[in-house]
């Protein structure tokens, strides 16, 4: 038995249970947790606005270390550190063959499986696949990837969500380059890895945008070089700190309609808007057929950063190690696992930032 945050229903608060794993099957992996990330998206999954079966064990940025592997599982071994991927491509599907491996079709059909069961017999689903909201997990052997070398398992558990996504978004689904402009709407834990990845980008002017004056040091030891309090006057603002044109890049990290909305108006003529953040199907955003052929802007939506974690953490690791990367940043607290019912209260309130679950 082990201890784990468990989804009883959707809406409903998390609860700290024992629940019994079974043995790794052929194909799967059992991972002893070092540490997870508690994610918006968890938040997400917890109050439907991201659909998965339920009772679930949540979580699903996170590291660890090999306990023990099923037979055909090669690629890892007990003692390896490893970290999670919550969106395994299968290789086959018409996405996957044509090299969009974060679009993957069958990326999410693991979350439906029964991954461990309670004291009292209850079936438990594995969130987004992975389940790292526990002490220990088992996992399909395509969700783990070798810990990259010279990161701690407790940062890495930052690497499988939040830094991949703000760092993709940048690198591979904006495509900023060097001397360009970039507004970031929203300075969460993936907003925070996204001015670090504008910055290592090259970005001339990084702005930051969020509800909270309070975060502006922690977003310029992030990268922002200006920083902006949101309000009716946003776009406004980023076009004044633009020479009157707007940001080449924007990014929106939120997922609201007003805020989407916002990051639109705040990119200049030409330039590219990415959604990253993760809204509701009641956030609606409108445009009028005029604008969208007078400003000539394009509007993207960013799954997972647009990654390939297998060749994309590599590139990470050598930018923490560099310097170049500071995982400290994303972290709000520091917390242990009875804890993370507490952490959710605070997210749903707006209060607190990113926690990291360490074991």
């Amino acid at each position: 038995m082990v201890r784990a945050a468990v989804l009883p229903a959707v809406g409903s608060p998390l609860e700290i249970a024992e629940i019994s794993l079974p043995e790794p099957a052929p194909g799967q992996v059992r991972v002893r947790l070092a540490a997870a990330g508690v994610c918006h998206s968890d938040l997400s999954l917890s109050n439907g606005t991201m659909r998965v079966p339920v009772p679930a064990v949540l979580g699903h940025e996170g590291a660890g270390t090999v306990v023990s592997v099923g037979e055909g599982v090669t690629h890892v071994a007990p003692g390896d550190g490893v970290v999670l991927n919550w969106a395994p491509s299968c290789g086959s599907c018409h996405a996957c063959s044509i090299g969009e491996i974060w679009l993957c079709a069958d990326a999410l059909t693991g979350a439906g499986r029964v991954h461990a069961v309670t004291a009292d017999g209850t079936e438990l689903h594995p969130g987004l696949n992975v389940a790292a909201f526990a002490e220990e997990t088992v996992v399909a052997a395509n969700c783990v990837l070798p810990a990259p070398e010279g990161v701690s398992l407790t940062d890495a558990a930052l690497l499988g969500c939040a830094v991949l996504t703000g760092y993709g978004a940048v690198h591979h689904s904006a495509r900023v380059r060097e001397g360009e402009s970039v507004v970031v709407h929203g300075v969460g834990g993936v907003g925070l890895a996204t001015l670090q990845a504008a910055r290592i980008a090259g970005a001339a002017t990084v702005i930051a945008v969020d509800v909270s004056p309070e975060k502006e040091e922690l977003a310029r030891r992030a990268g922002a070089t200006e920083y902006v309090v949101a309000s009716d006057t946003t776009a406004k603002e980023v076009r004044r700190l633009t020479g009157g044109r707007g940001a080449d890049v924007a990014i929106e990290c939120v997922g609201r309609a007003t805020t989407i909305r916002t990051a639109w108006d705040s990119t200049r003529r030409g330039g590219r808007t990415t959604v990253v953040g993760i809204g509701g199907k009641d956030q609606q955003v409108t445009f009028n057929a005029l604008e969208i052929f007078h400003w000539g802007r394009t509007l993207s939506g960013c799954v997972y950063g647009n990654c390939d974690p297998e060749r994309d953490l590599p590139v990470l690791a050598s930018h923490i190690r560099g310097g170049g990367l500071d995982l400290g940043v994303l972290v709000t607290d520091r917390i242990g696992l009875e804890d993370i019912p507490s952490a959710f209260t605070a997210m749903r309130e707006g209060r607190g930032g990113r926690s990291l679950v360490v074991f």
